[in-house]
């Protein structure tokens, strides 16, 4: 049976040319598509004139950092799925990269088999099947447009905001622990556990959802919504 993850399109941003040439094979074996680029302008070039599955991206590049690519792909509602890999491996840096927008966090070196998995992983993430328009009071959430609306409204969230938002939706009004919102929202085994993560995004959606409140802290189970 033919692997369904087949001729799925990676698109890897990285200037240590050794690295990417042996990225780009072992993923190319795998039957991906794969194209390289070695600078942030490459990177933007190759993402704005493609649809990527994937976007492998080192944060530290000879013209610049990735940091605003990451950025760029997270606030446009593509379903492009951002794997930031780098040598910065402090927590404080894991944390920014994933605020980013980025779906996953690998530190170099990293065993390219390991590698495989995670990229194959996010790609599942992508193809997964989404729920038809959500609504809450005056909230209207079409996950697959995706739009926001609330009286009327339209509001710019970011994709982590919007996993967020559509987790505490799918709970009818139920408390959504933190683990499950980093689950939903960050992709579960690879994400970096921090409840801080969750309690800034639930900071930013609270401002961006305006008055009156509709999320609610649910002292030691999470949040929900009211």
């Amino acid at each position: 049976m033919q692997d369904p993850l087949t001729g799925m399109r990676v698109l890897i941003v990285e200037d240590e040319a050794e690295l990417a040439v042996v990225i780009a094979r072992v993923l190319d074996r795998c039957g991906f598509a794969v194209d390289v680029a070695a600078t942030a302008a490459d990177g933007r070039r190759l993402q704005a004139a493609r649809d990527y599955d994937v976007l492998i991206l080192d944060r530290m590049l000879p013209d610049g950092s990735g940091d605003d690519l990451c950025r760029r792909v997270a606030a446009s509602g593509a379903s492009t799925k951002v794997l930031m890999l780098t040598a910065r491996d402090a927590v404080a840096e894991r944390v920014a990269g994933l605020e980013l927008g980025a779906d996953d966090y690998v530190v170099k070196p990293v065993a390219m088999a390991e590698l495989v998995a995670r990229v194959r992983a996010v790609v599942r993430r992508r193809g997964e099947a989404r729920p038809s328009v959500l609504r809450h009071r005056d909230l209207v959430f079409d996950p697959v447009a995706p739009m926001v609306r609330r009286g009327g409204r339209t509001l710019e969230l970011n994709r982590k905001e919007r996993g967020v938002l559509e987790e505490l939706l799918r709970a009818e009004g139920a408390a959504v622990s933190t683990d499950r919102l980093l689950n939903a929202a960050w992709g579960g085994a690879h994400a970096f556990p921090f409840d801080n993560t969750v309690r800034v995004t639930i900071m930013r959606l609270r401002r961006k959802l305006g008055s009156p409140p509709l999320i609610e802290t649910v002292v030691g189970e999470g949040y929900r919504l009211v």
